[in-house]
């Protein structure tokens, strides 16, 4: 895309707030004296921010979003954008605050209309061709970018779908994620007590419990080809942390594209459904989904459809997200409602 004369100018100007070396990164002109720059290493990459952080952060997907917000740092973002649900409760003043670039990906033009001075995704796609942009053609403007670990460690996205986990998520992953967005903003205080608070939240919802014998099926999206989770993502640490089973645990892709029959053959207890407000494929929200279900000659008689076992849950809360704690309670409280948990 050719440089405006705008962009130009405001790339100059970044120069003199943050820094991303690595692959594509291009040296730093001599400049007045600034302050030491604190260095991230980040998905192969590293990120140096100097001064007290970005000013004007764009965040590409809800998760990162959420955490910035979380975070109290709505007054440092210029944007935001890929939402396949509404934001966290808690957090609607905030939000309402920053500007929504676009529901899905805003073109690179859009996001660079900005003047950002720093960008962070979810996904390694966001961040990829056929995403926004490179990582790559950020920092030939002196943008600095980051990647949520959770997308990239233990983590194989080389092939066509969402990837395959070569070792499983936990919540660690996503907590490190919480600290590195709070030490870029310099705001590591923040980010411990957020930490705390999670870490809290996941403790009372799993305490006492027992769902050893409980089998699950996570449900994300699309009725005609449906995705459901695999033994390792975000759904993974949900069922870790209940001592359940995923009836999909002997595969590692990410969200491996399953078909009804197989799905009725293994019968899960309880259905986790994603109650997605986008409109990109069919059966997004959980009525359709559920609608579907109920109706269909293969999937109306399973155990859980029968005796109405679903588990509601955002989009949000199966990603590997600050919002999988929500899943966590969410499901935990359910199968004590379904009297399925000792």
């Amino acid at each position: 895309m050719p440089i405006t004369r705008r962009t130009a100018s405001f790339a100059v100007l970044l120069s003199g707030a943050l820094l991303l070396t690595g692959c594509g990164a291009s040296a730093r002109p001599a400049t007045a004296p600034q302050a030491a720059a604190r260095a991230l290493d980040n998905c192969g990459e590293k990120v140096e921010i100097r001064g007290d952080g970005p000013r004007r952060a764009v965040s590409l997907n809800q998760g990162t979003t959420e955490i910035m917000l979380s975070l109290g740092l709505a007054d440092r973002m210029a944007g935001t954008a890929t939402w396949t649900d509404p934001v966290m409760k808690g957090l609607e003043k905030a939000n309402a605050g920053v500007e929504r670039l676009a529901e899905n990906n805003p073109s690179f033009e859009k996001v660079l209309d900005t003047e950002p001075d720093f960008v962070a995704a979810s996904f390694a796609s966001t961040l990829g061709k056929g995403g926004v942009a490179t990582r790559e053609q950020f920092a030939k403007l002196g943008v600095p970018t980051y990647l949520s670990p959770s997308d990239c460690l233990g983590k194989d996205n080389s092939g066509d779908g969402d990837g395959v986990r070569t070792e499983p998520l936990t919540m660690d992953t996503v907590y490190a994620e919480v600290r590195d967005l709070a030490r870029v903003f310099g705001e590591d205080k923040r980010g411990e007590d957020l930490v705390a608070r999670l870490t809290s939240r996941v403790t009372r919802a799993t305490a006492g419990l027992d769902a050893s014998d409980v089998t699950l099926l996570y449900w994300f999206s699309d009725a005609k080809s449906p995705y459901m989770a695999g033994c390792c993502g975000a759904p993974g640490i949900i069922t870790k942390e209940l001592g359940a089973k995923n009836v999909f645990d002997d595969t590692t892709e990410e969200w491996p594209q399953i078909n009804w029959e197989t799905v009725a053959d293994r019968d899960p207890d309880v259905l986790v459904i994603g109650d997605l407000t986008r409109k990109a494929q069919s059966g997004e929200s959980a009525a359709k989904k559920i609608e579907f279900l109920e109706s269909n000659p293969v999937t109306r008689n399973m155990d859980a459809v029968r005796h109405k076992r679903y588990v509601l849950v955002s989009g949000q809360a199966m990603n590997p997200t600050i919002r999988t704690v929500e899943g966590v309670e969410q499901v935990a409280a359910a199968l004590r409602g379904f009297g399925l948990a000792k």
